[in-house]
């Protein structure tokens, strides 16, 4: 070996000053070296100083140099982390071996952290016995059977500590009783000493082949608790000291050495169940906390919940499904037909554990197909919680998802469903739907106060890609707990506020309307009633304007006797009598969608099935679905659309978040038949009451426009298809949302001194929303509603006609070519509304008297102002106004007669 070079004399003068600081301060040396020095450093430090040291050690003590430079390399000093309580440092070159026992078993006796526990043991064995490399199992239980667990594995005798627990947690190994080397000793609970592990059957030599390290000598003890239960598994690998064999001598300090760490892995054990017991506790405490005060918002509060539950299982995306607990409005019509004084019966099963090895994919599927999933709102949070996605699945949407699949089998058997390997229990290609991604899957029946089911819970993507262990699933389950409290008491306090809201509805309704009288209602019996042919009613181009309120009922008894509707279902003729007044009675005077409004949509309905043959498609239950539909789809209509529902927070746009309108009127339809001497229905047979509520029920949320644009294209689409088999369920539900709109729209095509003048009642209505807005809500309305805009009506118009009205007329004369009248009326209506468009252009009015003129604002007693405020619906302006200003637009709007 070349020697260095000679120092400079500079550089001697600062070493030696350097050097006799350090002698003056050893502690503070120490403690550097100890603390900042680099691993490089220390291990130069180390050889500098062997040899006097192996000298040292030969000549005081037992212990070889050997042992020594193991425990320095084992000292948390030379660890990349430094471990918790570790005991001050001995000098141990003056220890002799028993006492160096001795002082290892204290080392390890106080080590709570089973982690530093399990590496001190493993380090401490390597060198007691002179081992090359251990491992370390712990012994688990899951119902009958055991296992090992890996706690570390394969650890050299200088591996670090950081190394030795990212190791462990790369190699996640699980060994039943019985099995291997390790399995064998934990079941016999005997020592095993091999010399040639490759002679060894028991030997398994997959790790050796995959890191190209020979195994050749083996000693495995089983570690027991203070009762003789075996707790654990240690076993060594090789000698450092080219050894052949593990000595009895190393058998018996192995033996000893574990015999003490059985007490200390038992203590740490313990002490770990109990940290995790208080974790839980707290963990379980913010959770009660954080959602008992989060009770006004469920989107917030399963927010919240899935982001707990993420934080606390640390998995990749979590998701919440829920069912209708009769406070959304997904069951509202199976609440209508239940009767009075029963109640609804959930079952719920109790809760049971089921690991994916006991139920195949194909069990859940065929689950499923028995009891499809009824979840109404799914909540996910993805993206490491920073994304919250809330649906509202179709059945279809459920059907075609797996996740969903999954959570629906919980829902239907109250099973908690742990997967720990998605891919291979699906047995199907990965690639496809939305379980893609997703390699461990827990699932968990959520249940409120009262055990009922209201959804379920879903983990999927443990991290590392780890199963989701028994301690998880117990978390879990308390975790679920809560969660059911805290949804259960918020979806209580939206149902209470729907209540609430539902009680001003009905006061309202109370105070403005009732059911039709005895006197009126005898009065209607006696008369005689016209024939179809004197009221008009198998013509498109009925005409209302000439009939008095009292011919309006007897021309709607007259659609009901034609049809043979009387007769067909026995419907009581005073019942249908006192139904037809009270329908009547809870139309409010609203300009357009009044009484006469519906009048005209039912005789436009009656005059399909008659003159445009649409009955020989349809039974007699469903054509007395569709003639009550019509007649009913405005109740109660306040002249205000849905959106100023929305925009004004009104306690219908609190009922209902969609079709706001178009559920109130249905359920007021409901009211009325549920009032007493109204129900027409009251001969029909639960069956029948059944199919023709829902018919009812269908064809008046399919007057939403919003409704007709979602049904159209497939609509269109079955057409061009060439269908003429409207017998399905589906057709002819598809089928009769058409014809409702058709008849809701049909004023388009009547002549046109009724077009023209029913155009201007819509106009008026709309304008009066427009001013309330601008009063109560200070906005601008959109133009159709702005009175500031009325010379673009005309324009308007045509875009109505050509987005909405010529295509559908179009379609169904070419489909069915009786109902041609219709298309041809709306083609000249077209025409006139193109002319007088043109008019406006030049600089000219349409318009030809004033009642569309004057603003609410026009109104100058407040208490008059006050109550148009209140009772916005029933405005009737029909007051001489200003001069008109005709102001050219654009002529891309459309006015949309409801």
């Amino acid at each position: 070996m070349t020697p260095s070079p000679p120092l400079p004399p500079m550089v001697l003068k600062d070493l030696e000053d350097i050097g006799k600081w350090l002698e003056s301060n050893p502690e503070a040396f120490e403690r550097w070296l100890r603390d900042h020095a680099s691993q490089d450093l220390k291990q130069r430090v180390q050889k500098a100083l062997l040899p006097e040291t192996e000298h040292d050690l030969t000549k005081n003590s037992n212990i070889s140099s050997d042992i020594f430079q193991l425990w320095l390399a084992a000292s948390p000093a030379n660890n990349n982390q430094q471990l918790q309580n570790i005991r001050p440092e001995y000098n141990y070159e003056s220890l002799e071996e028993s006492e160096l026992f001795m002082e290892l078993i204290r080392d390890v006796a106080n080590e709570l952290d089973i982690d530093v526990l399990c590496y001190k043991i493993l380090k401490n064995v390597s060198m007691l016995t002179y081992a090359d490399r251990g491992s370390l199992f712990l012994a688990r239980s899951s119902g009958e059977e055991k296992y090992l667990v890996a706690k570390l594995f394969d650890v050299r005798h200088d591996s670090s500590f950081d190394e030795a627990i990212r190791l462990s947690r790369y190699e996640e190994l699980k060994i039943p009783f019985g099995v291997g080397i390790a399995g064998t000793v934990a079941q016999t609970k005997t020592l095993i000493n091999i010399r040639d592990a490759y002679k060894d059957p028991r030997f398994n030599n997959e790790i050796d082949l995959r890191t190209g390290y020979r195994t050749n000598l083996i000693l495995c003890m089983p570690i027991c608790n203070y009762e003789g239960d075996v707790i654990g598994v240690a076993q060594i690998i090789n000698k450092t000291n080219d050894s052949q064999d593990f000595t009895a001598r190393d058998v018996e300090v192995f033996q000893r050495y574990l015999t003490f760490c059985g007490i200390g892995i038992q203590n740490a054990q313990l002490f770990e169940v109990s940290v995790l017991e208080y974790k839980r506790n707290q963990i379980l405490l913010n959770l009660a906390r954080s959602i008992f005060e989060e009770q006004s918002n469920l989107e917030c509060l399963v927010t919240k919940i899935m982001r707990e539950a993420q934080d606390l299982l640390k998995c990749e995306r979590c998701a919440v499904y829920l069912l209708d607990l009769d406070c959304c409005e997904a069951s509202h019509l199976e609440r209508i037909l239940e009767r009075p004084g029963k109640s609804i019966e959930r079952y719920a099963p109790p809760l049971n554990r089921v690991e994916s090895g006991t139920l195949t994919a194909e069990d859940m599927r065929e689950n499923g197909l028995r009891k499809p999933s009824v979840f109404t709102t799914v909540f996910e949070l993805r993206d490491c919680g920073t994304q919250t996605l809330v649906s509202r699945p179709s059945s279809f949407d459920l059907a075609s998802s797996t996740l969903a699949q999954i959570a629906g089998y919980a829902v239907s058997t109250g099973q908690i469903l742990n997967i720990g390997d998605v891919k291979s229990w699906l047995k199907e290609k990965h690639s496809e739907g939305d379980a893609e991604t997703a390699s461990t899957i827990l699932c968990m029946p959520i249940m409120n106060g009262k055990r009922n089911l209201i959804g379920v819970a879903q983990l999927i993507n443990k991290e590392n890609n780890a199963p989701f262990t028994e301690c998880d699933v117990s978390l879990f389950e308390a975790f679920a707990i809560f969660c059911g409290l805290g949804i259960h008491n918020t979806q209580m306090y939206e149902n209470a506020c729907k209540l609430m809201a539902k009680q001003k509805v009905a006061l309202e309704c109370l105070s403005y309307h009732a059911t039709a009288n005895d006197e009126s209602t005898e009065k209607l019996v006696k008369e005689e009633i016209p024939s179809a042919d004197c009221f008009n009613l198998y013509s498109f181009t009925f005409i209302d304007f000439d009939l008095s309120d009292d011919d309006t009922c007897k021309a709607t008894l007259r659609m009901f006797m034609e049809c043979n509707l009387v007769q067909q279902f026995h419907i009581p003729y005073d019942v249908l009598c006192r139904w037809i007044l009270s329908v009547k009675k809870n139309y409010r005077p609203v300009k357009y969608h009044n009484w006469r409004h519906a009048l005209n949509v039912a005789q436009t309905m009656f005059a399909m099935f008659k003159t445009g043959k649409m009955e020989r498609f349809m039974s007699d239950l469903e054509i007395l679905g569709l003639i009550v539909a019509c007649l009913c789809h405005d109740l109660d209509h306040r002249g205000t659309n849905n959106a100023f529902q929305m925009k004004t927070d009104s306690p219908l746009a609190v009922l209902y978040s969609t079709s706001t309108m178009e559920h109130h009127h249905f359920d007021q339809c409901v009211m009325i038949l549920n009032t007493d001497s109204n129900n027409i229905f009251q001969a029909l047979s639960p069956e029948d009451y059944r199919k023709v509520m829902r018919i009812v029920e269908t064809a008046i949320l399919s007057t939403d426009l919003a409704m007709y644009f979602k049904k159209k294209n497939k609509f269109l689409e079955l057409i061009e298809n060439g269908e003429f088999d409207w017998q399905s369920d589906d057709k002819k539900e598809l089928l009769s949302g058409m014809m409702m709109t058709a008849c809701d729209v049909s004023a388009i095509a009547k002549p046109w001194d009724v077009q023209h003048r029913v155009a201007k009642l819509v106009a008026d209505e709309f304008f009066d929303q427009g001013d309330l807005e601008k009063l109560q809500l200070k906005e601008q309305p959109i133009a159709q509603m702005d009175r500031e805009r009325k010379d673009e009506l005309p324009q308007m118009q045509v875009g109505f006609i050509d987005v909405i009205c010529l295509p559908l007329y179009r379609v169904l004369s070419e489909t069915f070519p009786w109902m041609k009248p219709l298309y041809q009326g709306t083609l000249e209506n077209r025409q006139h509304w193109q002319d007088l468009a043109e008019k406006v252009e030049m600089g000219l009015t349409w318009i030809d008297h004033d009642t569309i003129d004057k603003p609410v604002e026009a109104f100058t007693d407040p208490e008059e102002t006050k109550d148009i405020e209140l009772t916005v619906q029933t405005l009737h302006t029909v007051m001489s106004s200003p001069p008109i200003e005709i102001k050219k637009r654009q002529k891309h709007k459309f006015c949309c007669i409801l």
